[in-house]
């Protein structure tokens, strides 16, 4: 009876262990599949001394959610590029709509978020870029309209005089 009563506290105590050892190695995985960057000095520091940031809502390491927490008065955001590497999965997106919520509150905020190339090509030379908003393109051999919208801007090159 002693043995028995030793050997199930061992293959509970066991299992126990087992489960953690999966958590653990569940949250190292999505640590080694997550990727964080770093903005290079060259770039941050010219910003930083024209803008003078008192907050980051996105340190590396994550301490806590930028999005749930009130942002001070001159924000510097660097938010997670994809979903899944964020607290929360709060992505670009995510970090987009908060800037803009603390903007009406009359704070101030520069975000650094991936684009296409093109795109830096166009506003370098001048393009006016104006919201297209989430276009149903005509699909036109059909003509019916996409179900799935995309969003889209314009990039206006009005041409020198």
């Amino acid at each position: 009876m002693f043995l028995e009563l030793n050997l199930m506290k061992f293959i509970q105590l066991t299992r126990i262990r087992i489960r953690a050892v999966k958590q653990t190695m569940d949250e190292n995985k999505k640590l080694v599949d997550s990727r964080f960057w770093l903005i290079p000095k060259e770039i941050y520091e010219p910003l930083n001394k024209e803008f003078k940031f008192n907050f980051d809502p996105c340190p590396y390491p994550f301490k806590r959610d930028g999005i749930e927490i009130d942002w001070e008065t001159m924000n510097w955001v660097n938010p997670p590029f994809r979903r899944k590497d964020a607290m929360n999965n709060h992505g670009p997106t995510a970090f987009v709509r908060k800037a803009i919520e603390e903007q009406k509150k009359g704070k101030t905020s520069v975000l650094i978020l991936p684009v296409q190339s093109y795109v830096n090509l166009l506003l370098d030379a001048g393009a006016e870029l104006r919201p297209a908003g989430r276009v149903k393109w005509i699909d036109a051999i059909s003509g019916k309209r996409d179900p799935a919208p995309s969003c889209n801007a314009l990039f206006i090159l009005r041409g020198n005089k």
